[in-house]
């Protein structure tokens, strides 16, 4: 069957099955809205990107149950999902994410399954069985890649991860990395990979050109295989620099934009660095809040908050 959750919908009908009008009306009937988590931390930090118009439409219909050895890549239409959503540093266990799909309004969550400066590299938990194991709990992914930094990154440690003197050629390697990655995890075609670029100092602008020539070489490698580049970033950084080349009419920028600013009302709209029409609809994700302890069903974590209208990840079960 369909799963729905709010406007979002995401595969579960059997091979050659059909769902009538009535069965999915009733499904449609059923969801019910979910209530916002609660006050957000105030404390400023990271955000992100797209274009006005021309952003690829998500998918109708549900991607297939089950993939045949034989099958072809898919079409490549994205998922949509609207709601509520954490991440946190490292994959939590499945008892954890079932507690909280029970006790909580999250139904998406933020899964850091690459590059070569994320904060918990190790991520016991993550694997292929762990994204289909959340998938089939009804959880929607949002896959970052913290990958090679700007060279004047404001969080020192990470700056001994900056992009190097070849930025474009560092991006497209890196960006065959992430979706390299993305399928070992089983994240098909079709699926967005979001690129983490920490805030750095814009008004830098050597280091400001080297940054985004790095990112726009990540995006149109991970293109090229048919997934969809995301980017988070803040949003008086990366996100407000990304939104000046869109002025100037770049190309080869994300499709999805995740900003970040903490203690503000989560919404995805109203971002004063974003023109209104930039990146929309179901293009953005505001990271509202950081560094919270929440408590869900007994299992506590120290999590980011995200008010999502966006594409996530597809799988194959």
């Amino acid at each position: 069957m369909y799963r729905f959750f709010g406007s979002a919908y995401v595969r579960k009908c059997p091979p050659g099955r059909l769902l009538g009008p009535a069965t999915v009306l009733f499904a449609l009937l059923a969801t019910t809205v979910l209530p916002a988590p609660g006050p957000a931390a105030a404390r400023p930090a990271p955000s992100a990107r797209p274009a006005l118009s021309g952003q690829p439409a998500p998918s109708s219909r549900p991607a297939p149950s089950a993939r045949p050895a034989e099958a072809k890549p898919y079409s490549g239409r994205p998922v949509h999902f609207k709601g509520w959503a954490f991440d946190t540093c490292e994959a939590p266990s499945l008892a954890t994410m079932r507690a909280w799909r029970r006790a909580s309004p999250y139904r998406a969550v933020g899964v850091y399954f690459g590059g070569r400066a994320r904060g918990c590299p190790r991520q016991k938990n993550l694997n292929r069985q762990w994204i289909k194991s959340v998938d089939r709990m009804g959880w929607f992914l949002l896959p970052v890649y913290v990958g090679s930094q700007a060279p004047c990154v404001e969080v020192k440690h990470k700056r001994g991860y900056a992009i190097g003197s070849a930025p474009w050629r560092q991006g497209t390697a890196e960006g065959q990395d992430a979706v390299r990655r993305a399928k070992w995890h089983g994240m098909i075609p079709g699926s967005t990979l979001y690129l983490d670029m920490e805030a750095y100092d814009i008004g830098n602008r050597g280091c400001a050109e080297r940054t985004l020539s790095f990112v726009r070489a990540w995006n149109r490698e991970v293109r090229k295989h048919r997934y969809f580049p995301g980017y988070y970033s803040s949003a008086d950084s990366g996100i407000s620099h990304l939104e000046r080349a869109r002025k100037a009419g770049v190309g080869d920028l994300p499709t999805v934009l995740w900003f970040a600013r903490w203690g503000k009302k989560p919404s995805v709209a109203g971002e004063p660095s974003l023109h209104p029409r930039a990146w929309a609809p179901h293009r953005r994700v505001h990271q509202y809040a950081g560094n919270v302890k929440e408590t869900r069903g007994g299992h506590r974590l120290n999590i980011d908050r995200n008010r999502v209208d966006a594409l996530v990840a597809r799988t194959w079960e």
